[in-house]
């Protein structure tokens, strides 16, 4: 894809998908954006959150980065792009649901039992795969047959959502919104080839189809 073709896809776009939503955004631009989902979901290409969930402008604010990962709450005086988010979605504009969307064939995952090189290069993207090496230490507890790697990569890509929800709750105002009934935290996966989504159920400590309420 060339940077033209997405100068027409903005043009195909103002013609003929922002007419059916123009009376949606007026009233978002005038009365301001009031979502109730937090969808934290990774940067890759392949994961696309307004298709695979047929939202529109304004139901969710969404937070991408790589692996889905959510770092542990760190009150200093750093730049931490990812918790800012959190914390404005939560603490601000007070959404009522936080989704961990975790997908299949992640890189992120798959680097964690990978050595990426000394390189200063990638000297940000060593220290953020830190937040998955929990993940991968359960994973090579709970699997017993290693040698399926593929097999592996998959139980790391679900792991990891749990441990990522975990995560969330070294957030004060989430652990106490949580406490509270104000807020719910859903760990979802999401199959790449297929498009279909599985939900994290607690009781069971597993991986479920998702379907209606």
């Amino acid at each position: 894809m060339l940077i033209n073709d997405l100068i027409k896809g903005n043009k195909k776009f103002r013609e003929v998908s922002f007419p059916k939503y123009e009376g949606d955004v007026r009233e978002l631009v005038e009365k301001g954006q009031k979502p109730e989902i937090l969808f934290v979901g990774c940067s890759d290409s392949r994961v696309t959150p307004d298709l695979m969930l047929d939202t529109k402008p304004g139901d969710m604010f969404i937070l991408r980065n790589v692996g889905n990962f959510v770092p542990p709450y760190s009150p200093d005086d750093d730049y931490h792009g990812s918790s800012a988010v959190i914390e404005y979605a939560v603490s601000i504009l007070g959404v009522k649901h936080i989704i961990i969307c975790g997908h299949s064939h992640c890189g992120a995952c798959k680097s964690l039992y990978q050595d990426i090189g000394p390189s200063p290069d990638l000297i940000h993207v060593k220290k953020w795969l830190e937040l998955g090496k929990r993940a991968k230490e359960y994973t090579l507890l709970a699997i017993q047959d290693k040698s399926d790697i593929e097999k592996l990569y998959r139980a790391t890509e679900r792991i990891s959502v749990v441990h990522q929800m975990e995560n969330l709750l070294t957030f004060p105002d989430v652990e106490r919104k949580v406490k509270s009934g104000e807020l719910q935290i859903h760990g979802w996966y999401y199959r790449i080839e297929d498009g279909t989504i599985e939900y994290y159920d607690g009781e069971e400590c597993s991986f479920k189809p998702l379907k209606e309420n």
